[in-house]
């Protein structure tokens, strides 16, 4: 299938001169274009990318700078409360000290968590202060102010005392748009975890900050983890690809710059939080600059295409036609019938070759008349040298044997070999002297047995197998007869004992193998060799070459099937000597010929 559309392809620029300098004229216009149009995208992309690299690496070193500062607004916060004296005084009380003076502790330390939560702005939402060894959480919101005494770490404090850390940042499991920023407190002598002090912050402190690097509103922008996942994401139609997760995960530099096949990722740490600012450039956005200078491009090239490839037609039209009327007039010469072609009487180069051109074909097409009359005159008169040399062989040897018969047998016996020989000379002298069907040549064959039967009785064991159909199949006349006059003459008369001759023809869809083997004396290396050449000669097209005398040999009958069908055909000899001789024929079938 492939082959054969290639082909198709291919085929109009190797048959014509025109089509290829079309084609030619036309690459040569406009792959420049193309090429010119492929390097101005490819520039403009690679100075958008590092314009926009160079400028997100800045932004995102101020970006970083300025959120770090909100947060650590919010660890002063958290460390003004540490340092409270209120804090302090409330943890020096001990067991035995009066319910009044606890009361008055209590008091103070909701004053100052008041003061701390309204002088924090309005982005704290709360306050927590948990006291782990007095199994106490004090809260403070714009809603609620409460003291709680609990018995276990109260939930997102968990991950806080469970990993010993000294700070963590989690999200509201309620309200996604909130998050608690919790920090331990520690005892001096042994840095022991007696506590943690928790703000409820709104992320939309850092939606300006945010929105400053999404300035087109494209990019993704988020505040993420240690690890790269998003931790909160004003703007979630942009995600970062698993690609750039894991290459964030891998990453342990505080700054940089990932590219992966969908997107440039720019992260920048964020001190003291431990989480990390990132940005999704999509490659589109540094392809659009690359994008419009094709378009632009290519509209150039498409003009230039259509301009190239008509003043290419009109080029190679002019520039070919002369060769292209040269050619079809070398079409209109004929080298076997004379034919009239309309010269065209240019007098330039085209011309002269045009005039040449004619000139040579008139010469060569009377060589080709004069050689095929002779070749004509030649092989006929082989032919009918061949045919001449049956006649008087059978005549002679037969009537000889039949003479003989007439005294010595019955007539009933006499007869059957006189009605045999007139089968004979009556396919002979009624017959077409050209192909023949093979099943008639088999016939005269079966008749010429019987005769030789009659002459070696006793001694002669004869078989004929036929295997598929014969109707098709033709052959030249008389060419079988005198291989097994041969098989006679020069293998079976000279051996001592039985006689065995054996016919095998068999038929394949394109071929017809014919087989005659013999249980004679056979021939030597020297003969063989010498046999088997002069076939070949005449397989390779060489002159015919008959045996002298009267009588037709093999060579003779291999010569007329070459004459008739070609040298891929004829016959072939083994021989083996005290063994035996096998000749095998090899004709072609649907030749067609001439019914009896």
């Amino acid at each position: 299938m492939f082959t054969e559309c290639y082909r198709k392809l291919i085929d109009p620029f190797k048959r014509s001169i025109r089509n290829k300098l079309i084609l030619t004229m036309t690459l040569l216009a406009v792959v420049p274009v193309i090429a010119m149009t492929a390097m101005a995208a490819e520039n403009t992309r690679s100075s958008m990318e590092e314009e926009i690299m160079e400028t997100n690496r800045a932004n995102m070193n101020w970006a970083s700078i300025y959120l770090g500062e909100q947060f650590a607004r919010m660890n002063n916060i958290i460390y003004s409360i540490q340092i409270s004296d209120e804090l302090h005084q409330y943890l020096a009380l001990n067991e035995e000290a009066p319910a009044a003076s606890r009361f008055d502790e209590q008091k103070a330390m909701f004053n100052m968590l008041n003061s701390v939560y309204y002088s924090a702005g309005n982005y704290v939402f709360g306050v927590e202060l948990y006291l782990k060894e007095l199994d106490t959480l004090f809260t403070f919101n714009s809603m609620d102010s409460r003291i709680k005494a609990v018995s276990e770490i109260p939930e997102g404090y968990h991950e806080l005392f469970a990993q010993h850390k000294d700070f963590t940042i989690i999200n509201d499991p309620d309200d996604p748009q909130k998050f608690h920023m919790t920090r331990s407190m520690n005892r001096f002598e042994d840095q022991a975890q007696i506590g943690a002090i928790s703000l409820e912050v709104k992320w939309a402190e850092f939606n300006q900050t945010l929105e400053l690097l999404d300035s087109r509103g494209d990019y993704g922008v988020y505040i993420a983890d240690s690890t790269g996942s998003p931790v909160y994401q004003p703007n979630q139609e942009i995600q970062p690809s698993a690609e750039a997760l894991e290459k964030l995960a891998g990453t342990k530099e505080s700054s940089g710059f990932i590219r992966t096949a969908k997107e440039y990722v720019f992260f920048h740490s964020i001190e003291p939080s431990g989480l990390r600012v990132v940005k999704i450039v999509p490659a589109h956005v540094v392809n659009e600059s690359a994008l419009d200078t094709m378009k632009y491009g290519l509209v150039v090239g498409g003009l230039a295409t259509v301009i190239s490839v008509g003043l290419a037609a009109l080029v190679a039209w002019r520039t070919s036609k002369p060769i292209v009327r040269l050619a079809n007039s070398m079409k209109g010469i004929q080298l076997i019938k004379d034919r009239e072609v309309v010269r065209s009487g240019r007098v330039d180069e085209i011309g002269l070759l045009e005039k040449n051109l004619h000139g040579m074909a008139s010469r060569i097409r009377e060589h080709i008349r004069d050689n095929y009359l002779m070749n004509l005159e030649k092989q006929t008169a082989e032919l009918k040298a061949l045919q001449s040399q049956i006649h008087p062989h059978f005549l002679q040897n037969t009537l000889q044997m039949i003479g003989g018969m007439v005294y010595s047998q019955k007539p009933a016996d006499s007869y059957k070999v006189i009605r045999a020989l007139s089968e004979m000379f009556r396919y002979i002298v009624r017959a077409p002297d050209g192909l023949v069907p093979l099943q008639s040549e088999l016939d005269q064959l079966e008749h010429y047995m019987l005769i030789q039967k009659q002459r070696f009785a006793g001694r002669l064991e004869y078989t004929l197998e036929i295997t598929g159909e014969l109707r098709a199949c033709y052959i030249p006349k008389l060419s079988l007869q005198p291989i097994v006059e041969n098989a006679f003459l020069h293998g079976l008369e000279k051996k001592q004992g039985e006689w065995k001759l054996g016919i095998e023809v068999v038929c394949e869809p394109s071929d017809v193998t014919i087989r005659i083997c013999d249980n004679g004396v056979g021939m030597d290396a020297e003969k063989l060799t010498e046999m088997q050449s002069r076939l070949e000669r005449i397989t390779r097209q060489a002159d015919r070459v008959w045996s002298s005398g009267t009588s037709i040999g093999l060579v003779n009958a291999a010569s007329r099937m070459v004459m008739h069908f070609g040298p891929e055909y004829g016959m072939s000899i083994e021989s083996e000597y005290g063994q035996g001789t096998s000749v095998t024929v090899r004709i072609p079938c649907n030749t067609g010929g001439e019914a009896l």
